[in-house]
């Protein structure tokens, strides 16, 4: 089989791969929210027959929660499995958009064209790069290359709560030889990167009680504890003044880099200055005695992603509410143990409560850290095809994100996981103005197809 034609196939067929990548954008599919439960539906549909339409075998199916899509297409070689996820986060503020998030539309930016809408990065687009690689592949030589396997969930963005026991329940179905994950990006601008490193998370929604009503802010004021004043003192506590986190024992299971790995973080030119001036920030924020790279690829956090309670409406409420609520979550790395973590964390909150005020907790999942095994061949041999793609030689990379579904396959499948992805730092992210790169989209079709040769060769 040759790539050349698969190649120039890509590049003229990019049209109309972006046009099939707009109408899974146009699907509200947001997870968490259960007004879109029947977007979700439609979404994994689409994906269903968008595979069935160039010759793979796919179904939806059925869990407790948003359905899974999995396709199967045999061939001989490696067996390869690719995991993406159809779901996306919720758009608010909407106001903060500057068009309808799901009326997604090609713009001229100061760097190039990019698609805009929710999902062009997080993960709509970047899981087509791989379907449409395939989809030129299959056009011009008849067949893939391999036998695949395609994973795809519809929960990610919401804890995933079918997806361990879907896995269980299908392990013998969904084993590989490796995992394919397309949800990282690139180093820069023009660095591909394959992900080594991934951190773990454990999340906590906490509820401080007070009073057992509201109360009118002049008459209990300064009498009453108020759950905020609470909180506030409880969400203060989490870090030092030199940015470590202050739950016990924390960092056990915390490694330090090997100074080979931190030689090639170095030599990578990571400016955290600019990259902080970028959304309107210059100082790190977290651990003083740590460069940023290792901030972001190597070292745990602990930040406050929602903080609610009281009248928050226009206008003015003079009231000392019953409530104070928070949503906490911990990125995790080494071998950090998320379930030790969320018990000692709990303690600490409750240590620091005085008389009269109560908390409750809710959990919100929890996962270990993973690191990949790249003295397989097979990463060396992706790592060259990328090279050849783009204008800077691949790089193996840390990740500051959490991408539980690596860990699952190596715990529930035995099964290592290739990160690969096209996304760059300015995407937006679970932001408004979500957006993808239109030749992050196209070199990334045309990645996956030399990562597809390089792999079955």
């Amino acid at each position: 089989m040759s790539l050349d034609p698969v190649l120039a196939h890509i590049d003229s067929d990019l049209s109309a791969a972006t046009e099939r990548l707009m109408e899974l954008l146009r699907i509200p599919s947001i997870s968490t929210d259960p007004a879109y439960k029947g977007d979700c539906q439609t979404a994994a549909d689409w994906l269903v027959a968008d595979l069935n339409s160039i010759g793979i075998k796919a179904e939806k199916r059925v869990t407790p929660g948003h359905p899974m899509v999995v396709g199967h297409v045999e061939g001989e070689g490696p067996h390869l499995l690719f995991y993406g996820h159809y779901d996306v986060q919720p758009v608010d503020p909407l106001n903060l958009w500057d068009r309808d998030p799901f009326d997604p539309a090609i713009e001229d930016t100061a760097k190039g064209k990019v698609i805009r809408g929710r999902g062009t990065a997080d993960d709509k687009g970047q899981l087509m790069t791989f379907v449409e690689a395939c989809r030129a592949w299959k056009k011009v030589n008849g067949t893939l290359p391999c036998k695949i396997t395609f994973f795809f969930e519809g929960e990610e963005e919401s804890g995933s709560p079918s997806l361990v026991p879907f896995m269980k329940d299908h392990a013998e179905e969904l084993k590989a030889d490796i995992a394919l994950i397309c949800d990282t990006g690139l180093f820069g601008e023009e660095t591909p990167a394959i992900v080594t490193t991934l951190r773990g998370m454990m999340s906590d929604e906490i509820t401080i009680t007070g009073p057992t009503r509201d109360l009118h802010s002049g008459m209990y004021g300064g009498i009453a504890m108020n759950p905020i004043r609470v909180l506030s003192k409880v969400l203060a506590a989490l870090h030092d003044d030199e940015g470590r986190i202050t739950v016990p024992d924390f960092y056990e299971g915390v490694p330090e880099i090997a100074p080979e790995i931190m030689a090639q973080w170095e030599a990578l030119g990571f400016d955290e200055t600019a990259f902080l001036g970028e959304v309107g920030l210059s100082k790190p924020a977290g651990e003083q005695d740590r460069s940023g790279l290792e901030m972001i690829w190597s070292r745990p956090t602990c930040e406050v992603n929602g903080i609610w309670g009281g009248y928050t409406g226009t206008g003015f409420k003079t009231v000392l509410p019953s409530e104070a609520h928070a949503k906490i979550s911990f990125r995790l790395v080494g071998q950090q143990d998320p379930h030790k973590i969320r018990e000692n964390f709990r303690k600490f909150v409750s240590d620091l409560l005085p008389e009269d005020v109560k908390v409750t907790f809710k959990t919100h999942g929890a996962s270990f850290a993973s690191q990949m095994e790249t003295s397989d061949p097979i990463f060396e041999k992706a790592r060259l095809a990328l090279s050849d793609e783009w204008p800077r030689e691949a790089a193996y990379v840390g990740s500051g994100g959490s991408i539980p579904i690596a860990g699952h396959f190596k715990k529930i499948l035995d099964m290592d996981s290739m990160l690969i992805g096209f996304g760059k730092d300015d995407d937006g992210l679970h932001s408004p103005n979500e957006k993808y790169d239109l030749n992050s989209f196209h070199s990334g079709i045309r990645s996956w197809a030399r990562v597809l040769d390089a792999l079955t060769r």
